[in-house]
């Protein structure tokens, strides 16, 4: 049936590397899985329940009190979801967001000077490690940023948002290459 909505990537195609030695790569990340679990369950044990579920290539994300987002590049299968939730119940309940949000990466060693155009989060690897996470905004759009390696970042955005996001992020790029990185 034409009619029926087909499923596209909303920044299918779309890819960015500064210039001076590529300083900065901005790219648009598999649209896998991403789950909202909210509960009373520690992030030892929620990872104990995903690596039952089959989620073992999976990261988990604080993204709140008692709330962790867990995303991979996997797509989802019905049957984990299901597994999944059978095994939270009680424990914590899980929302598939995985057509609500979208994921971008940032690396490049001025990774953090663009960020540092559009957040007020201190990125400083003292302060925010590998593994760690915050909500907050870069301009006008709420994002959960990640530190993923040394000089790599990923951003989770609403799938209405990606667009506009992506668009600044290119902006502060070519901002951040002109001061010197």
């Amino acid at each position: 049936m034409p009619d029926l909505p087909q499923h596209k990537p909303v920044l299918a195609g779309t890819a960015y590397s500064g210039t001076s030695g590529a300083s900065i790569r901005l790219e648009a990340l598999p649209e896998g899985h991403l789950l909202h679990v909210i509960g009373a369950i520690e992030p030892a044990a929620l990872a104990a329940e995903l690596a039952k579920a089959g989620f073992t290539n999976s990261s988990i994300r604080k993204a709140g009190f008692r709330q962790w987002f867990v995303a991979g590049d996997e797509p989802l299968s019905p049957a984990s979801l299901a597994a999944l939730a059978a095994a939270l119940a009680g424990k914590a309940f899980v929302m598939d967001q995985s057509h609500g949000r979208v994921r971008i990466g940032i690396s490049g060693r001025s990774s953090r000077l663009l960020l540092s155009k559009g957040t007020a989060v201190d990125l400083d690897p003292a302060v925010f490690a590998e593994g760690s996470s915050a909500m907050t905004m870069v301009g006008h759009i709420s994002v959960q940023i990640v530190r993923t390696g040394e000089n790599s970042f990923e951003l989770t955005v609403l799938r209405s948002f990606a667009e506009s996001l992506w668009d600044e992020l290119r902006h502060m790029a070519a901002s951040a290459q002109k001061d010197g990185a």
